[in-house]
């Protein structure tokens, strides 16, 4: 009897090497994650990225402003509008040029399209990483939505390279307007059914509060932007810091908590989502007249070093650009959200057990392709 107990005490001691991934349902793509684990607790976790590298900042010297932008939708690809967004803001800037009001208006209104979008894919699977198998089904049913009204303007559901250096691809479908209208009406009916299904969940919320809890000092140490730095506190909404585009001429609230834990970075999504609906409804009936696109002679950004960033759905991206006058960057530089979000992964899972890592990992809404690029 003595020696079982023995072996008992010995077998909670011993640490274990394992391997979570790289293809593994809860870490949504293709990452690998090193586990040392003592019993049922991690120890401490180390991601392995790059399974996805493809050079995309090296391709793009090679490729002029308007093609590079497309491989800007394959990085995080839940966000494409935005990323979009960011690398013609900065070529724009950079050339000293200015869009019309309409641009502005729809370039806006995209990006919240594609935040709300993102939000209720991650709303989907979040639930079922969890258990909650129902969610995927609520969210996938809504999101679709949502994709339509990209796909019948953009020709495109997941990535559109509509916005462009200089304006827009195309001008909105002539349904577009009375699309999102409804859009709003129907998804502010669906949403209470979310906290419903989860939000309000026991088991939910036993398994989400106080987990993997971030400080705001580490969320600053570790540039962690977006939702999961405003869980603790960051104010680091690039919409409110540097509004671009028409944020300038909507009100909207900066959604923070300080209790930093797996629960309120779910928070603050569910509150964004009421957010974004908000702003999409101050502009979808006031878009003005006017080009949606400028007549430039050449796209090239004259000589210099160019930083432009935006809030993505995930925080904070950052282009930066070193131009020697040519049609193509000498340099370009993405400054990724995923990629800070990823490291602290280690810090908020250390004690906690395997099953928590899973709501920990899920939490920060992680899209690997926006790491490994």
């Amino acid at each position: 009897m003595e020696e079982t107990i023995l072996d008992y005490d010995l077998k909670e001691k011993e640490e274990y090497i394992i391997n979570m991934g790289p293809q593994h349902p809860s870490t949504h793509g293709v990452l690998r994650l090193e586990l040392c684990l003592q019993g049922e607790k991690v120890k401490y976790l180390i991601p392995h990225c790059g399974y996805i590298h493809r050079g995309i900042e090296k391709m793009s010297e090679k490729l002029s402003y308007p093609q590079l932008l497309h491989l800007t939708d394959r990085m995080d690809y839940l966000s494409a509008h935005i990323n979009n967004e960011a690398v013609s803001l900065c070529v724009e800037n950079a050339m000293e040029v200015e869009v019309s009001d309409r641009v502005k208006y729809i370039r806006t209104i995209m990006a919240e399209l594609n935040r709300v979008a993102s939000h209720q894919l991650w709303w989907s699977a979040f639930g079922m990483d969890l258990g909650a198998l129902t969610t995927f089904f609520y969210g996938l049913r809504d999101r679709e939505k949502v994709l339509d009204i990209f796909e019948e303007t953009t020709g495109s559901r997941l990535i559109q390279s509509y916005i462009i250096p200089g304006g827009l691809m195309n001008d909105i479908h002539p349904n577009f307007q009375k699309r999102v209208t409804e859009f709003i009406k129907y998804f502010r009916k669906k949403l209470p059914e979310y906290d419903e299904l989860l939000t309000g969940n026991v088991i939910f919320r036993e398994r989400t509060k106080g987990i993997g809890v971030l400080s705001k000092a580490d969320a600053i140490s570790y540039g962690v932007t977006g939702p999961s730095g405003r869980a603790s506190g960051f104010h680091c909404d690039i919409r409110k810091i540097e509004p671009y585009s028409a944020y300038k001429w909507v009100n909207f609230e900066e959604i923070t908590y300080t209790d930093g834990d797996t629960y309120h970075r779910y928070l603050v999504r569910m509150k964004e989502m009421w957010e974004s609906l908000s702003i999409i409804e101050q502009l979808i009936d006031n878009i003005p007249e006017g080009e949606t696109m400028l007549e430039l002679k050449a796209i090239k950004a004259p000589k210099g070093d160019y930083y432009q960033r935006v809030e993505t759905a995930r925080g904070e991206l950052g282009v930066y650009i070193i131009s020697d006058g040519g049609p193509q960057p000498a340099r370009i530089k993405y400054r990724s959200p995923n990629f800070s979000n990823l490291f602290v992964l280690d810090m908020l899972s250390r004690g906690h057990k395997i099953a928590d890592l899973v709501a920990i990992s899920g939490s920060l809404d992680l899209i690997i392709p926006d790491i490994d690029r």
